[in-house]
């Protein structure tokens, strides 16, 4: 039997109304509520004087369980551990005389003849006495709980004094028809406590699985156990609106495919279902909420054909949006599902709906990184090819601009144009070299091959190479370098081009009469060195400098644009800085000057 059921049904016994309250089959098998029933039963006979007393449970295929019964021995082989329809039972009781708030009385010439409505008969002749006890009459205390629903019932024979209970024997057996209630409802709460415990611990587990996947599908995979598991099914449908795994979504723990039409119908279902927030109960035995007659019979049958009772349909979303649905299936050898079930399952759908989201929004974002990886190595691969392209013939134009350079018999004019065209050539040549650097340090498969690189000389030898240029400006190089080599570990063209390319800005940008401060020591962090390149000149605005290291980028400063440049230097800086692991700082201020500090790995 399964783990639980709580269905609430009301059925008409003449001007009566009985609340019927079919509860989990396993609260009936505990022993503590067995030995608190018998100890009614025993009170029964014992104190009240009567020859039998057998207490019943509902169960929850709306059969009475006799589970305690004392008094004659041939009464208890035959009935203790029978069962018998409580709907026989109410028939009977709708000519009943209410002799109290749960006894029921009917006398043997209103009985009908179906005497397995009774049970057991016992051979016994009645007294003579218009009140005498015969052994056909029937009385019932129906067990209720303070709501008025019916958990089961307590019957009574053979009275000791051989008559029909008076005022005060009735009073008595209303007491422990009382008792017997409390003991049962006792019982249900904690066997509904137990099944609470029980959903609680599935939704957790299905939760801990879901979250530790970002992928839908391993994510749906490691919640279908847990499902099967905790809710103690016979299976499972798992289908999501947009999952391209149509295998998957198709079938259930044993493979049983869906026709179209039905996965249509359960889409349909699954949304209704979330727009209310409710889940939905389709059964065999009974009709539901949403569905028209024609729809409830179509998925009735195709239940059957595969060989299921009920299905509990449960929309998977978040927020707004209805992702998908789960049919939890269970066949008859299954009880009914509880209200704590369908609320867990609900629960279930809604956390499971949202980690379907999170996984779904992470292999978006997967797939978009994906996608902008290969544009950008798209673009990478464009650029450099359009300037290997480029470069050969522009070193054509170099070389020949210089040849009519020398040449004595050009014009004014004609020298003028050699010289315009030799200088847009340069400038094209640096844009071509500055692209080509470019693509190579973003190029994530152009793995670097360190080696030992000594940055205290890497810093004399840029200030060498840019000696004609400071000069011109008439700059003066200030080099601060510990006795003590400061070695790097990386590709020494790269840590060369990330020197040059700000010790150059710094000379550009700076005032005639400037001075630039080239240095490098160890720390401040313990394996770490600092190289920075500081100047007197322009500055650098703050909004410029959010916008530093962005390709092609140029500052506002009017007397900064006026300056040649490509916008690609401080780019390049940027991602040799991180391909070797480093960091990179700005410190600038208009009109005052600017201070550049790159931290790299100290070589070991």
């Amino acid at each position: 039997m399964g783990q639980g059921v709580s269905v609430v049904e009301e059925t008409s016994s003449d001007s009566t109304t009985y609340r019927i309250h079919r509860v989990m089959a396993d609260a009936w098998s505990h022993t503590a509520l067995k030995d608190s029933l018998q100890v009614v039963a025993d009170g029964v006979v014992e104190v009240v004087g009567f020859g039998v007393a057998a207490v019943s449970v509902l169960h929850d295929t709306g059969e009475l369980e006799v589970v305690a019964l004392s008094g004659d021995d041939g009464a208890r082989d035959e009935l203790l551990g029978t069962f018998s329809p409580l709907s026989g039972l109410l028939e009977e009781l709708t000519v009943a005389e209410h002799w109290g708030p749960r006894l029921r009385f009917v006398p043997h010439e209103r009985l009908s003849q179906n005497v397995s409505t009774i049970g057991w008969v016992p051979d016994y002749e009645p007294v003579d006495d218009p009140d005498a006890w015969h052994p056909m009459d029937l009385l019932i205390a129906l067990i209720t709980d303070d709501a008025g629903e019916i958990r089961g019932s307590m019957s009574v024979d053979l009275p000791d004094d051989g008559m029909r209970p008076g005022p005060e024997r009735r009073r008595q057996l209303e007491t422990y028809a009382e008792q017997a209630a409390r003991a049962i409802v006792s019982a249900v709460e904690r066997a509904r406590l137990g099944e609470r415990v029980r959903l609680a611990d599935t939704a957790r587990k299905v939760v801990r699985e879901a979250a530790g996947e970002l992928s839908s599908g391993p994510l749906l995979d490691a919640a279908r156990q847990a499902v099967v598991d905790g809710f103690d099914i016979q299976g499972l449908w798992l289908r999501t609106f947009d999952d391209e795994d149509d295998e998957r979504q198709r079938a259930n723990r044993e493979g049983t495919p869906i026709p179209a039409a039905m996965l249509e119908m359960g889409d349909r279902i699954a949304r209704a279902c979330w727009e209310h927030q409710r889940a939905l109960m389709v059964s065999t035995r009974r009709e539901d909420w949403l569905l028209s007659p024609e729809e409830h019979q179509r998925i009735c049958d195709f239940l059957l054909a595969v060989h299921v009772t009920s299905i509990l349909v449960v929309p998977l979303g978040a927020g707004q949006e209805c992702l998908g649905v789960l049919a939890l299936a269970r066949d008859d050898t299954d009880p009914d599902w509880s209200d704590a079930e369908i609320a867990a399952a609900l629960e279930i759908g809604q956390d499971l709906g949202r980690a379907l989201l999170t996984a779904r929004l992470f292999e978006r974002e997967r797939k978009l990184v994906d996608e902008l990886q290969q544009l950008d190595a798209y673009k990478s691969r464009l650029i450099a090819t359009v300037s290997h392209e480029l470069k050969t013939p522009l070193s054509t134009v170099i070389g020949h601009v210089e040849l009519l350079d020398t040449d004595d018999e050009l014009s004014s004019r004609g020298q003028a144009s050699v010289q315009a065209i030799g200088r847009g050539a340069h400038r094209l040549h640096n844009l071509v070299n500055s692209l080509l650097m470019l693509a190579k340090v973003g190029d994530p498969h152009n793995v670097i091959e360190p080696v030992l690189v000594d940055i205290g000389r890497a810093l004399k030898e840029v200030a060498q190479l840019l000696e004609m240029q400071a000069d011109d400006r008439d700059v003066t190089f200030d080099l601060v370098t510990p006795q003590d080599a400061v070695v790097a570990h990386g590709d020494p063209y790269e840590l060369d081009q990330l020197v040059t390319n700000l010790a150059s800005n710094a000379v550009k940008y700076s005032g005639d009469g400037g001075r630039v401060e080239l240095g490098v020591e160890e720390g401040p962090a313990a394996g770490t060195l600092t190289m920075w390149v500081s100047d007197e000149g322009l500055g650098i605005s703050e909004s410029d400098q959010q916008q530093l290291f962005a390709e092609f980028f140029r500052s506002t400063n009017p007397q900064a644009l006026a300056q040649p440049g490509t916008g690609l230097g401080l780019t390049i800086v940027a991602r040799i800085v991180e391909r070797h692991h480093g960091r990179i700082e700005v410190d600038s201020e208009l009109g005052v000057g600017t201070t550049f500090r790159v931290t790299l790995p100290l070589a070991p």
